[in-house]
């Protein structure tokens, strides 16, 4: 477990600590003693007292909590909510990943909207990443011989794995066993020098206030602060997070934990409903990113970065909106940490002060009629942002994000509820040889749209995908339709549909794809 140095009023810093370590020991010697009351049953116990199985994997707290699910379902294990809680982090403590072994994939943790995941190779893209995202896979580290025992669940779990989809026609048991064992073992090994390193690190005390920016699809950038106070336990926190949209101010409360010494997890409440926060903390313990989604659905979230205010530097975090027309003037906020009035926005750029504090500045910049287009550093002080702020002439062309995703029909009085897609549209100028969509176009950013939707192609037309599968507001948000069979709709089928998502910026078109599916029954932490 993790000690946590902190202090109250009353308790000087080396007395805290020596509390906070003692506390954590003994929670520690209790979540052992729960392992061995639980899992030794079937888990035979080492020489070292270690469990087999159990203390030959390393995992995130997702997957610690998945095995722990698997256990009760599948083989009747007894767990209070408590003793999970105890459990997933008493693992996750002790059986992790260095933050160096997680940041490839953390966009699964993160559930990151809109990407598309493969494996290293077609190998493992097509004997792993066929049946859940191969970062599932990558968030694990084993020695050669639980590779082999994960490919026999496998085939224990699910007979018909060989006989699906790229397992036919081939000898799926010889090459799982040999060639996906011996990549696994190579690229994903249990001991390593990053965890070597890492396994007894003591968390840092993240307790005090925070300066937050991020950006929220169809919402736009916002900046803010992360409140963090000591919880009972030396792993726990209360948090308020603030964050000042274009349109409005959101706050929000909760709870959060820190595993490893750098997996945040927070569940919070506002006005927007309930939002979970997932991040890694800096090996520093003065900086966090990640992401925060809606409980409800994690495609409706933002980006989350976080720096402690207490002892940093003048740091310029970020520039809202990032571009600007020349020969124009708009209202532009810096946001970051200890700012002053010492501000540089380039050649061709003059700002004036509307609103000042220590953490963000709002100026009135005009862009001359004659600034060259293209990305300006910002400068406060000695501190830089580098292609912060894009001068630009006019759009060009424009990009939708993602290109191609997917949403998901439900709800209909049915129990699982649909997954909507939100789409942004990004405006481009075009770049040296002055070609609009071509691979020297300068981005601009994200722009405000008119949204519209078709139909893909012929056969959506023939079953009207446009007309059943759901509609599309002006924030780019798609919500599809309600599941089940819909007697108006050809074939009596239902509301799933093939379409093309249209963003229109300065008369400039965009599109996307987008597929309309069936609904995920089985929708694990880690997908």
């Amino acid at each position: 477990m993790r000690a946590i140095r902190l202090v109250s009023g009353f308790i000087g810093v080396a007395a805290a600590a020596v509390w906070f370590t003692a506390a954590t020991d003994e929670r520690a010697q209790s979540a052992q003693s729960l392992l061995t009351a639980r899992c030794a049953a079937c888990h035979e116990a080492r020489g070292s007292g270690k469990l087999k199985r159990i203390q030959d994997v390393r995992k995130t707290p997702e997957a610690w909590s998945m095995t722990l699910m698997r256990m009760t379902i599948v083989h009747g294990v007894k767990l209070t909510g408590r003793d999970r809680r105890t459990l997933v982090t008493y693992l996750s403590n002790t059986q992790g990943l260095a933050p160096s072994e997680s940041t490839k994939y953390r966009y699964i943790l993160e559930k990151t909207p809109g990407l598309t995941d493969t494996g290293p190779s077609d190998l493992l893209t097509q004997m792993c990443a066929r049946c859940h995202s191969y970062a599932r896979v990558a968030l694990q580290r084993r020695d050669k011989a639980e590779w082999l025992k994960l490919i026999d669940f496998h085939l224990g779990q699910y007979p018909t794995t060989e006989y699906q989809a790229l397992g036919r026609d081939r000898d799926w048991w010889g090459i799982a066993t040999t060639k996906v064992v011996e990549a696994l073992a190579k690229a994903l090994p249990y001991n390593t020098k990053a965890w070597t390193a890492w396994k007894d690190r003591k968390s840092p005390n993240l307790a005090g206030v925070w300066r937050v920016i991020g950006h929220q699809p169809g919402k736009g950038d916002y900046e803010g602060t992360l409140t963090i106070r000591a919880g009972r336990s030396g792993d726990s926190y209360s948090v308020v997070t603030r964050l000042n949209f274009a349109k409005g101010t959101i706050t929000r409360r909760g709870g959060a934990v820190i595993y490893n010494a750098h997996e945040w997890r927070a569940s919070t409440k506002g006005e927007d409903g309930r939002v979970r926060q997932v991040m890694a903390v800096s090996e520093d313990g003065n900086s966090m990113t990640g992401r925060w989604y809606s409980r409800k659905s994690d495609v409706i979230g933002g980006t989350l970065r976080a720096i402690r205010i207490e002892g940093a530097k003048t740091r310029v975090l970020g520039v809202s909106p990032s571009y600007i027309k020349r020969g124009t003037s708009a209202k532009i906020t810096i946001s970051g940490v200890r700012l002053s009035l010492d501000f540089d926005l380039g050649e061709g750029l003059a700002g004036r002060v509307l609103e000042k504090s220590a953490n963000r500045i709002v100026l009135l910049v005009r862009a001359a009629p004659d600034a060259a287009p293209g990305a300006r550093d910002i400068k406060v002080g000695k501190a830089k942002l580098a292609g912060a702020l894009t001068v630009y002439d006019k759009v060009a062309s424009v990009k939708i994000v993602p290109a191609r995703t997917y949403a998901r029909i439900g709800g209909n009085r049915g129990p699982i509820p649909p997954v909507p897609a939100q789409f942004e549209a990004v405006a481009y100028m075009a770049g040296a040889d002055g070609k609009p969509g071509t691979k020297d176009d300068v981005r601009i950013g994200v722009m405000e749209a008119k949204w519209t939707v078709a139909n893909f192609d012929a056969t959506a037309k023939a079953m009207k995908d446009k007309e059943f599968a759901g509609r599309l507001t002006q924030s780019g948000l798609f919500l599809p339709a309600g599941a089940g069979p819909n007697p108006a709709r050809r074939m009596g089928t239902n509301n799933v549909g093939n379409l093309k998502i249209i963003g229109t910026i300065a008369g400039i078109k965009g599109e996307a794809h987008l597929f309309v599916t069936v609904q995920r029954y089985v929708d694990p932490p880690i997908r």
